[in-house]
C-alpha cells in the first residue's frame, strides 16, 4: 500500500512512499536465501562445522546440534557486512529491497551512516526476541516503520538512492 507524505525541509514538496509490511517481507525473503546460501558455502570453505551431529544406524545424517561458538560468530559478523554494508551503501538496500524498488533512508529521506545501519541491524534482534511484534509493527504504524527503524530513526521507502535528499549521495 503507497502511503506518501510530504516532507519539509530542503526537500520540501517531495512525497515519500512508505514501503508496507508485505513487500518488505518479500525483501526479506530473498536476503534470507541469499544469506543462508551463501553461509553454508563459506562456513564450508572456511570449516566450521555444527556441534552435536549424528548419524544414525541407517546412515543418516541428522543435525540436532548447532553451529560452533566461531561459526556464530562469522555468521554475524557476516549478517552486518550483508545488512549495516549495503543499507549505508549508494544502494541504500540489500539484494532483496533493491530486486523490489525499496530504500533506507534517515527520516528525511537522506542516505543513513554505517553506524545507524549497524543499530538498526541490533534492533532487529530486539524485534525479533519479543515475538516478532517488532516487525508486525510495520503493519500498524503511520510511517510503516518496525521497532527497529523507530530506534534507528530510519524509513524503507519505495523510490532510488538520491531521489528524496541528496545529504551522503554523492560523498
Amino acid at each position: 500500500m503507497w502511503c506518501p507524505a510530504i516532507i519539509g525541509g530542503s526537500n520540501r514538496g517531495i512525497s515519500m512512499h512508505y514501503a508496507g509490511f508485505w513487500i518488505r517481507v518479500a525483501a526479506y525473503l530473498i536476503d534470507a536465501i541469499l544469506l543462508g546460501v551463501t553461509s553454508v558455502v563459506l562456513l564450508s570453505i572456511f570449516g566450521f562445522g555444527f556441534t552435536g551431529s549424528t548419524v544414525s544406524s541407517g546412515g543418516a545424517f541428522s543435525a540436532t546440534g548447532y553451529l560452533d561458538p566461531a561459526g556464530n560468530l562469522f555468521t554475524l559478523v557476516l549478517g552486518i557486512a550483508y545488512f549495516a554494508g549495503l543499507e549505508s551503501s549508494a544502494w541504500q538496500a540489500t539484494v532483496g529491497k533493491k530486486l523490489l524498488g525499496l530504500m533506507v533512508t534517515d527520516l528525511s529521506g537522506n542516505r543513513i551512516s554505517f553506524l545507524r545501519a549497524l543499530g538498526r541491524y541490533f534492533g532487529k534482534i530486539l524485534s525479533s526476541l519479543i515475538l516478532m511484534i517488532g516487525y508486525i509493527m510495520v503493519a500498524f504504524t503511520g510511517k510503516k516503520q518496525g521497532l527497529h527503524d523507530m530506534l534507528a530513526s530510519t524509513l524503507v521507502l519505495h523510490g532510488k538512492p538520491g531521489e528524496f535528499g541528496t545529504k551522503g549521495v554523492f560523498d
